[in-house]
C-alpha cells in the first residue's frame, strides 16, 4: 500500500467524521424552535384559554415536522460514521 492510499483513507475518514459532527449539530436547530413554539403557544393559551385545542393541534403539527429536520441530520450523521467509510475505502482499494 502506497503512501498515497494511506493520505486518501486518513482524508475520507477525516472527511466523514467532520461531515457526521456538522449533521449531528442539526438537531440543536430544531430543539431551540420547538422550545419557542411551545412557549408562543403556552402564551396564546394563556391570553385566550378558550382556543386550547385550535393551538395545540397546530403546535404538535409545526413541532412534528420541526423535528423530522433533527432526524434527517441523525440519520445523515449515522450513515457517515458507519456507512460512508466502508464505501470510501472499498472505492480507494
Amino acid at each position: 500500500m502506497s503512501d498515497f492510499q494511506f493520505l486518501a483513507k486518513g482524508i475520507a475518514l477525516a472527511g466523514c467524521g467532520i461531515g457526521a459532527g456538522a449533521a449531528l449539530i442539526a438537531g440543536i436547530g430544531p430543539g431551540i424552535g420547538e422550545g419557542n413554539a411551545v412557549a408562543k403557544a403556552l402564551e396564546a393559551i394563556g391570553r385566550q384559554p378558550e382556543c386550547k385545542s385550535d393551538v395545540t393541534s397546530t403546535m404538535l403539527l409545526g413541532c412534528a415536522i420541526a423535528e423530522t429536520t433533527g432526524i434527517y441530520g441523525f440519520v445523515t450523521g449515522l450513515l457517515l460514521i458507519f456507512v460512508a467509510p466502508g464505501m470510501f475505502m472499498n472505492f480507494l482499494a
